[in-house]
């Protein structure tokens, strides 16, 4: 088995690449070891010094560090879960805790015809391409012209986040739904 790694615009963020699925549909955010014991590949890269954070993508495992921690250090680590989780045959996901949801959270109302087109842009626009650096970004709200998003994996304390969403993803939404003034991050 031969994993590539990918680095991510976040410093703090490796993408590993198996070769394989990781899973079929949706993403699977971990922001602490608690949060992994719902999959046994999250888990196993949990026991690794000095992470605190993986994040599951389709193809794709996203392994955020500690500050004080050196790259060189742990990801021969890393590595080596990886490989270890996909030899031992185990599911990536614990039996009945797969989400195939879209991520986005759920919005009726006034504003429900909106709400489906801001998540149509972020499904055929910008996750794919946020995808492509290791995290990905879900709908969390609308709010009388606010869009509230969540952002996971790379994504999460990215340095250059702000600018993807203020420059990025608040001008492509406000140049095809009028409705949309600002585009704000928030924390889950």
């Amino acid at each position: 088995m031969f994993i590539q790694t990918e680095s991510t615009p976040n410093p703090a963020t490796l993408k590993f690449l198996p070769g394989q699925t990781v899973l079929e549909a949706g993403t699977a955010d971990f922001p602490s070891a608690d949060a992994a014991a719902k999959s046994p590949l999250a888990s196993r890269i949990f026991s690794v010094d000095g992470v605190t954070g993986v994040f599951f993508g389709n193809d794709f495992v996203t392994v955020t560090k500690a500050d004080s921690v050196e790259w060189d250090h742990i990801k021969p680590a890393i590595l080596g879960a990886v490989m270890e989780h996909y030899q031992s045959g185990q599911p990536v996901m614990a039996d009945g805790s797969a989400d195939p949801a879209s991520g986005h959270a759920e919005h009726s109302g006034e504003d429900a015809e909106i709400v489906n087109q801001i998540k149509e842009l972020l499904d055929s626009r910008v996750r794919p391409a946020v995808a492509q650096d290791g995290g990905d970004i879900t709908f969390h709200g609308f709010d009388r012209g606010v869009v509230y998003l969540h952002m996971q994996g790379a994504c999460a304390g990215c340095p250059s986040s702000t600018l993807t969403l203020k420059m990025g993803i608040e001008n492509l939404l406000r140049h095809y739904i009028p409705e949309v003034t600002e585009v704000r991050p928030v924390a889950v």
